[in-house]
């Protein structure tokens, strides 16, 4: 196979959205490029967008003029298949079906040279399936790119069971020259990302199926305390339900009905009723005409509180100690167990348990839990659970010594583990096995979860941040409290922390 270099032949098979993106990557990088689709007419209709887009670079200052010109003249649209047979490089984004991406690859496979790449765009079959029954499975890999493809920075490089791994090395280097931010990942189901994200959805879909909260207020929380850009339901309305079903499903499916990635009830109610999100005008948020979003519900307080006391460390919540007395609060500290008190109130850190059980077994009275938080001296929101003997009074002081601080304050039902604390505990699990079953390194599980889907902080790093122990604590105490195998402390994490070690060693 020949060295990669800007006069490499590149070939896109499907103008959709991501096809198109991947020609205009390809060519920006300075290849020329053939973008073919089935359709009459596609491939040209695509190549005249590209050249909008990069006529709306040149307006904002992002792009020379002379630029466009030359990066629109190395993009070819074609007509027949045959016309791509001296491509050294063939990037398929056709349709997501197992049969009809085998029979293109048979085809180009007899079409093209012994030394062209055979590469898909994937973002959920099997590299090696795709790759059977091909004389040269070795040629056969995934780049799987993000959408859209000129933005998002992340390509996960796809080996299969057959794929020659100086190629996976070669294609991680292409993707490097392109501008992208690549990782490696062997061939199983959902990859790194699609794989690792699923808790995100899903542990906020199972809390408001619990009824912990409302829609808008979770969103809140996981982008204003969590730092997430976006919460899973408005997410998932941009989407669109058809397909983050249809890829919760496939993973479930793929790993014979692990409980860790069920499908909700939630979600599918709404395909069922095709509320599929923006673009059928519903789906958690009214996007219809005149409609406006619901706030995040926010607790007010009427109490006045100027002094608290701190017995202990409260571990990663720490910091709020600086917000608390940068806000004017008075603040004590002493030897304990990691409490924080203002008038009645006691407050702690979430450790996965219920409340009302930790109130119980530790012995406190008016117990509210505070979640977890991205940044505790800049995040703009924070929730809060109540045990059942909680005081009107008590949970009033809390709220005012928080509000004071300068958080909106928002209630969740009392269940395990409150929204940031589980949704964070759950994705560093998912990712440690992953990790633990070689789909990839620590650091690129990281980076593919900080690139491909935006998230503040890599999960494992996040979960180092909290402290390994404690994030098994509160896995551990979420397993008991529902009693399922959703939520098994990985065994890398077990053994990483038995170990006195570091997930990135």
């Amino acid at each position: 196979m020949s060295v990669f270099n800007t006069n490499t032949r590149v070939a896109v098979i499907g103008a959709g959205a991501m096809g198109a993106g991947i020609a205009q990557v390809a060519a920006q990088a300075g290849h020329p490029v053939q973008l073919y689709d089935n359709r009459p007419g596609a491939a040209a209709q695509a190549l005249q967008g590209i050249d909008r887009q990069l006529g709306q670079l040149v307006d904002k200052g992002k792009l020379d003029a002379a630029e466009r010109e030359a990066i629109s003249a190395r993009l070819q649209p074609v007509e027949s298949i045959e016309a791509l047979a001296d491509a050294q490089l063939v990037i398929e984004a056709i349709v997501e079906n197992l049969q009809v991406k085998q029979d293109l690859l048979r085809q180009l496979e007899a079409l093209c040279a012994d030394d062209c790449i055979l590469a898909s765009n994937t973002s959920s079959l099997s590299i090696t399936s795709l790759a059977a029954g091909l004389r040269r499975p070795q040629r056969v890999i995934g780049m799987h790119f993000f959408n859209p493809a000129p933005v998002m920075a992340l390509v996960e490089v796809v080996s299969g069971l057959a794929t020659d791994p100086q190629l996976a090395a070669r294609l991680y280097q292409l993707a490097k020259a392109w501008g992208k931010q690549p990782v490696h990942t062997r061939s199983t189901p959902g990859f790194i990302v699609n794989r690792v994200a699923r808790p995100f959805y899903a542990e906020s879909l199972r809390l408001l199926q619990e009824g912990a909260a409302d829609c808008a207020t979770l969103d809140a929380l996981l982008r204003d305390a969590g730092g997430f850009r976006m919460g899973p339901f408005e997410l998932t309305d941009l989407i669109g339900h058809d397909v983050n079903y249809a890829v919760t499903c496939s993973v479930f499916d793929a790993f014979y009905g692990d409980f860790r990635f069920q499908p909700s009830l939630v979600q599918k109610e709404l395909v069922d009723a095709g509320r599929l999100g923006r673009k059928s005008g519903q789906g958690f948020y009214d996007y219809r005409e005149g409609a406006e979003r619901p706030p995040a519900a926010e607790l007010q307080s009427t109490a006045r509180v100027d002094r608290c006391v701190v017995e202990g460390c409260l571990g990663v919540m720490q910091p709020l100690l600086q917000r608390l007395k940068a806000s004017g609060i008075s603040v004590t500290e002493r030897p304990g167990n990691g409490l924080l008190r203002v008038g009645d109130a006691t407050l702690a850190l979430s450790d996965g348990r219920l409340a009302s059980q930790r109130a119980r077994e530790d012995g406190l009275s008016n117990l509210l839990l505070v979640d977890l938080a991205l940044d505790y001296t800049s995040a703009a929101r924070i929730a809060i659970s109540k045990a059942a003997d909680t005081t009107a009074q008590a949970q009033d002081q809390a709220i005012a010594l928080l509000r004071q601080a300068g958080f909106s304050v928002s209630e969740v039902a009392d269940l395990p583990g409150l929204v940031v604390l589980r949704t964070v505990a759950t994705l560093a699990n998912e990712a440690a096995d992953a990790v633990l079953q070689g789909v990839g390194s620590a650091a690129d599980i990281d980076l593919a979860m900080r690139a491909g889907v935006n998230y503040p902080c890599g999960p494992l790093a996040w979960a180092e941040h909290i402290g390994l122990g404690y994030t098994l604590r509160v896995l551990q105490n979420l397993q008991s409290s529902y009693g399922e195998t959703r939520y098994r402390p990985s065994l890398l994490l077990r053994r990483v922390h038995a170990q006195g070690g570091h997930l990135h060693d």
